[in-house]
């Protein structure tokens, strides 16, 4: 069985923010967009250095944790499956981005 896809209206809210993650001073700037009722439905992220690897996996990620949040996954399911540091903190730029999301502190 094959789930539907709940695609966010052509004009939503959003809103950027800048998220600094990473060793010397890095931050990445987030957009995420909004359904009508206030639920995330779509993430952007960029930042680091342009054309990087760094930032070709962090822009991949967030059209992954979109199609998969536009299939019905919730975000607290998605930050449950990333990967942690031992202390845990988020391995990822991908993490610290759903972390802010999911209003968790650590």
């Amino acid at each position: 069985m094959i789930a539907a896809r709940f695609p966010l209206p052509a004009r939503r809210a959003a809103e950027t923010f800048v998220l600094p993650f990473g060793g010397q001073g890095q931050s990445f700037h987030v957009t995420v967009g909004y359904y009508p009722n206030g639920d995330v439905g779509e993430i952007f992220i960029s930042g680091a250095k342009a054309g990087s690897d760094v930032e070709a996996v962090a822009r991949d990620g967030a059209v992954l944790i979109s199609l998969a949040i536009q299939y019905g996954v919730p975000l607290e399911t998605i930050r449950h499956a990333l990967t942690r540091e031992q202390d845990g903190l988020p391995s990822t730029i991908i993490g610290a981005v759903v972390e802010q999301l999911t209003g968790v502190d650590k």
